[in-house]
């Protein structure tokens, strides 16, 4: 019914319990799950996962905010994403919000390997994972330059696509998202009582091209918030978004899971469910 397009469930909070949380996402009526790679070091572990469970998938890719960790080349990405439980190219993006001393100027090794990132995702024709934080100027830039976007592109590989994870930014920017044909992906943040900004975010965006994540560990919703987050509690999220939308909870797990399945294409889709 449900499907949690981010989270990690390779990180030592929850690998240590994942009997329980597979346990407790099944009760959830969450179905799949998508395990997101954030350094080349964990692929072989969350890529083992997905091969393991057949309701778990996987990624590959670098986040931004990693440093000291194998640099990832445009060879190693397309060819990990031969693997047919790998279904996206990420965690990528930009991150300036911890520049620690550093001016945005600094952070140009983060442009490169987003670059490549946007490189590998059309090559192998796979949608991207995008984090942006402080830095969504230069993160709509780079994918419309590099992904496919810009006058005169070339017409041999695919325009990127993909999906703005755990979206904080502004109207304006998921509008650009939006332009380009990108999903936004809402997480435990948007039932925070501080969060009203991005509620209206999530009312303007059409329900055909929004996600549902825990981002788990992290970000857990309401009535959870400051626990760990698992996906089992991604229904959660769901609840917030059909009470913005005005629309019923069956309808967003629908629709979202239904979007899923569309980026995510090489991930099959259910069987439906034939009524007697």
């Amino acid at each position: 019914m449900f499907v949690d397009s981010h989270c990690h469930l390779n990180f030592p909070e929850l690998k240590s319990q994942l009997p329980d949380i597979l346990a407790r996402m099944a009760d959830a009526k969450v179905t799949r799950a998508l395990c997101i790679c954030t350094t080349l070091e964990e692929f072989d572990e969350v890529h083992a996962l997905a091969q393991t469970y057949d309701n778990l998938w996987a990624t590959v890719g670098v986040h931004p905010d990693n440093e000291g960790v194998r640099e990832p080349s445009f060879a190693q990405l397309v060819t990990d994403a031969q693997h047919p439980r790998v279904v996206g190219i990420g965690e990528t993006g930009l991150d300036y919000y911890r520049l620690n001393g550093r001016s945005i100027e600094d952070m140009a090794w983060q442009r490169v390997r987003y670059r490549t990132h946007i490189e590998a995702g059309r090559a192998v024709n796979l949608p991207l994972v995008i984090h942006t934080r402080s830095a969504s100027e230069d993160t709509l830039a780079i994918l419309k330059e590099v992904g496919g976007f810009a006058s005169g592109a070339s017409a041999d590989l695919p325009v990127s696509r993909g999906v703005f994870h755990c979206f904080t930014e502004t109207m304006a920017v998921a509008k650009a998202a939006l332009d380009l044909g990108f999903y936004i992906s809402l997480s435990g943040i948007l039932t925070f009582k501080t969060a009203e900004d991005l509620r209206e975010v999530a009312a303007y965006v059409p329900l055909d091209r929004l996600l549902i994540e825990t981002d788990s560990p992290y970000l857990a919703p309401v009535p959870y918030r400051g626990k760990t987050n698992n996906p089992a509690y991604v229904p959660h999220v769901a609840a917030c978004l059909a009470t913005v939308k005005g629309v019923s909870v069956e309808t967003v797990a629908s629709q979202t899971s239904a979007n899923f399945h569309t980026l995510f294409d090489k991930v099959p889709a259910p069987e439906p469910v034939l009524l007697n």
